[in-house]
């Protein structure tokens, strides 16, 4: 299951055009990402809630999953839920489960999953309903940590918790958005509140009885959570920095191979019907998205995603930048450490 339901209010006003999971990511949907990384281990079968910008939500993820190879079912909240609520609301989607591994809708991440599947089926034989994920804790980084003890059991969420018994040290972990479940955990979810959090409302009474494990991993993760993140991950993309292995139907350089010797971010990819005029100077990497134009004089890159339909007009300059789908840069105007989506221009640093 992908939660795709938020509000996405920290990246607004892109986020009043597209829910945060449904945003171009190096010219692909986020959640494709979501999805890749479940088809990479072998889940073949995806619930994705569904709120904000409910039916451009649900458009946008059943596309991704038939580009996945991933059968997506839609839960719509009228109401939002909350993560652990979700949960309580599709249940009748998530039937026949062997196990649930649910991911946050607004995170780009490569994890090794199917590890940590492996790693839940031994730790749910002793009786754990849940493994989050954990990471190590980003220096200086403001993210409330997961506190887990030498056995392995999660003690502490946020500071809220029963702690080691006897006092005995915590290590904390940073929890990057993925867990594996047990279809047993649904029974925990509580009807009320009706917003149900997974970690302030569903694991807090398991975590005495050990019943939430912590699995250390490492893996690139991004939440995307701010303009400025946006940005970092489509760098990251666009340089080869993430990782594609394990996100089969992720890959924003479809027939873009690069020649031997050559660097990830020399990459200039220009698909299908993308028109570049002879005159426009490119510094790689560079992706124009299909029917893209870029006219005479224009300068774009380094780092510089031009979307579908995107128009960079004569004179122009992209760089450290995302043109979304549709959108046109004006002649003479500069889009740098920016995201442009449709009239809108949002300072990404």
């Amino acid at each position: 299951m992908i939660l795709c339901a938020g509000l996405g209010t920290r990246l607004r006003p892109l986020t009043d055009v597209l829910p945060k999971p449904a945003i171009p990511v190096a010219g692909l949907p986020l959640v494709r990402y979501g999805l890749a990384l479940l088809a990479g281990a072998g889940v073949r079968r995806a619930v994705v809630n569904v709120h904000h910008l409910a039916d451009a939500m649900a458009k946008t993820a059943l596309a991704a999953g038939q580009a996945c190879g991933v059968e997506v079912a839609i839960s719509r909240e009228p109401v939002i839920a909350g993560t652990g609520g979700a949960l309580r609301e599709a249940r009748a989607l998530l039937a026949g489960a062997s196990e649930i591994v649910l991911v946050n809708g607004d995170v780009l991440c490569d994890v090794d999953l199917r590890a940590a599947i492996d790693a839940h089926r031994a730790a749910a034989a002793g009786g754990a309903l849940a493994t989050m994920l954990l990471l190590p804790m980003p220096p200086g980084a403001p993210f409330a940590s997961v506190e887990v003890d030498g056995g392995g059991a999660v003690r502490r969420i946020a500071g809220h918790g029963p702690g080691a018994a006897g006092g005995a040290p915590l290590a904390p972990w940073h929890f990057p958005g993925v867990h594996v479940l047990s279809p047993a955990l649904l029974d925990e979810v509580p009807a009320e509140p009706f917003a149900a959090d997974v970690n302030r409302h569903v694991y807090p009474p398991l975590l005495a009885r050990g019943a939430v494990r912590g699995l250390p991993v490492s893996g690139y993760w991004n939440d995307l959570g701010t303009p400025a993140r946006y940005l970092e991950a489509s760098r990251d993309l666009l340089a080869g920095r993430v990782p594609l292995g394990r996100l089969p139907g992720a890959d924003p350089w479809p027939g873009c191979d690069l020649a031997p010797g050559a660097e990830p971010s020399a990459r200039i990819c220009a698909a299908r019907g993308a028109r570049i005029d002879p005159a426009a100077v490119l510094r790689g990497p560079v992706i124009a998205g299909e029917g893209a134009r870029i006219e005479c004089g224009a300068q774009v890159g380094p780092y510089a995603m031009i979307g579908a339909g995107a128009v960079v007009g004569a004179g122009a300059c992209v760089r450290d930048a995302v043109v979304w789908p549709g959108t046109e840069i004006g002649p003479g105007e500069h889009a740098e450490h920016a995201i442009a989506a449709g009239a809108r221009r949002v300072a990404g640093a």
